[in-house]
């Protein structure tokens, strides 16, 4: 009897200790939704060293026709973003606002479709480690409106494949920090110190909004 009551106390007292430390926050699964104000949404950014060994562009299949009707994901946005009428399949009579630069078009072959985080940028950020359906997945995002955006195309050209702290739009700036940091969220990535900081210097001047979005990994 002696045994088993101190048996028993021994597993209370680790129980406590258990139950005290907790155990590591449980990750949220894709499908659940991530808010917090800017400034928090920012600093719990997780920071890492980038890595871009072995990165190429065919590593992330973009464009396809993931619903089967016809149009691809670059036709889809601009049918999405246009401010008149139209459809992926005509475009015709569309017009388009740029928000990097302010500039409206009715050409759409002026238009690119801007991965807000770019695919190299994700690459360094953790998507090395995704499979190859989720890299496709990621190029094709539409269910978030901040992951694809139509630009003019020569400051897409222009900003590349850099991050926050190496490029950033003429205007709307921190409108362009929150749609950074919500696809960074919503894909898990990381960002490396000086993209951090960057973050967090521009965020001084910004609205402390709160940033909700829905994972997708």
């Amino acid at each position: 009897m002696k045994k088993l009551s101190s048996l028993a106390l021994l597993t209370g007292v680790l129980t406590s200790l258990l139950v005290g430390v907790g155990p590591a926050p449980t990750a949220q699964a894709a499908g659940e939704t991530y808010s917090a104000p800017l400034v928090t949404a920012i600093n719990n950014l997780p920071v890492a060293a980038e890595v871009r060994t072995g990165y190429s562009r065919d590593q992330f299949k973009h464009w396809v026709d993931a619903d089967g009707d016809g149009c691809n994901t670059r036709y889809e946005v601009l049918d999405i973003e246009s401010e008149t009428a139209v459809t992926c399949s005509n475009l015709s009579g569309g017009r388009w606002f740029s928000y990097y630069d302010r500039v409206s078009w009715t050409d759409p072959g002026r238009i690119d479709i801007d991965h807000m985080v770019a695919l190299a940028e994700a690459w360094d950020s953790g998507a090395r480690n995704w499979t190859a359906a989720q890299r496709e997945a990621y190029a094709n995002d539409l269910g978030d409106y901040r992951s694809l955006v139509g630009v003019t195309d020569t400051v897409n050209q222009a900003k590349g494949d850099q991050d926050i702290a190496e490029w950033l739009p003429t205007y709307d700036k921190c409108r362009y920090l929150r749609e950074f940091v919500a696809v960074k969220i919503r894909w898990r990535l990381t960002v490396n110190s000086g993209e951090k900081s960057a973050m967090q210097n521009l965020a001084a001047g910004c609205s402390d909004v709160t940033i909700t979005v829905t994972r997708a990994i």
